[in-house]
């Protein structure tokens, strides 16, 4: 009986060594199995994370595309309004068309890498390491941030590809030759994001960084010379024979010439519905502006417009542009 009970007891005690045994030898396993199931978890949660990052990117480069109005230049109706391009901006140096700008491999942006299309903007480059023409507004697109630039990317990415090629430039000669930009642009260019001045405030720096880069409002409202780059002791103070061939109007706080006698309501106002404080509605190119101003929050609209308050005046007294009721 005792034997009986000491020999039950060794099975007992060898047993349960043999599974402690057999329990430390496969630890690796079981930690294998562990680790493996973190890092399944991990990569879950990590992928989760992206497509939120991703969702919040396409977004916010939406409402910056908007902002820009890049549909006023690049959009086709011809192709329901997508970024397929093909707009005749006339200039005094010939047509510049507009390009394909939608994810399309073949004729549009669709192989370009993020950092190819932040070149683009950043550095006035194309893909090919070409220089773009100045016609695209790259001397204000490369104040942008590196994120708002990585948000439009993301979003321009996310739109239906369409597969319209590039119409040609009618450009006089000399200047469609490429290599020519390079003089242009060690006179004119400088690289490089807005810098903030926390003396200003949070309004001052915002509407800033929108009017100058977003926006790129100088690009109309700043009188060019023979070789079309802007006058920068003119900033903003009206263009004649702008986009369109309309005058662009003196924007500065001029009293009398500009918008000085304006309140920040009444900007707010005007880019939001595109009235003026005398109750006219802007027409010309000034429409499509209107149309992108017109998606922002009332804080960027209240931003623009304290900025645009503290431009300091120039007197230059230009014809006004047609208004909506004359451009019909």
């Amino acid at each position: 009986m005792k034997f009986s009970r000491f020999f039950t007891g060794s099975l007992l005690v060898i047993g349960l060594l043999v599974a402690a045994l057999v329990f430390l030898m496969d630890t690796d396993g079981v930690q294998d199995k562990k680790g493996k199931l973190l890092k399944d978890l991990t990569i879950t949660q990590a992928q989760t994370e992206v497509r939120a990052a991703d969702a919040e990117s396409i977004g916010r480069g939406k409402y910056l595309v908007k902002a820009a109005d890049c549909y006023g230049c690049h959009g086709d109706p011809k192709n329901g309004g997508a970024l397929s391009g093909g707009l005749g901006l006339d200039t005094p140096f010939g047509t510049f068309r507009t390009p394909n700008i939608t994810p399309d491999k073949q004729y549009g942006i669709g192989a370009w890498s993020q950092a190819e299309f932040k070149a683009a903007l950043r550095n006035g480059v194309g893909r090919k390491g070409e220089y773009l023409f100045p016609v695209f507004p790259y001397t204000s697109f490369t104040k942008l941030t590196d994120r708002d630039m990585e948000d439009i990317y993301a979003y321009l990415m996310s739109l239906p590809a369409v597969p319209a090629p590039d119409k040609p430039h009618k450009v006089k000669p000399p200047f469609g030759w490429r290599a020519l930009l390079f003089f242009w642009r060690e006179l004119f260019f400088t690289v490089g994001p807005i810098r903030t001045e926390p003396a200003r405030g949070e309004d001052w720096n915002r509407g800033n960084y929108l009017v100058n880069a977003v926006t790129h409002c100088e690009e109309c409202h700043t009188p060019r010379n023979f070789l079309g780059a802007l006058k920068p002791n003119r900033s903003f103070s009206g263009n004649i024979g702008g986009p369109e061939r309309q005058n662009a109007t003196n924007i500065t706080s001029d009293v009398k010439t500009g918008i000085g006698s304006w309140s920040i309501e009444d900007i707010q106002v005007l880019l939001k519905t595109g009235m003026t404080p005398e109750s006219d509605l802007v027409g010309s190119a000034m429409k499509a502006v209107v149309r992108g101003t017109s998606k922002l929050t009332d804080a960027d609209r209240h931003a623009m417009a304290v900025y645009l308050k503290s431009i300091p005046p120039i007197h230059v007294d230009l014809p006004p542009p047609k208004l909506a009721s004359q451009s019909r």
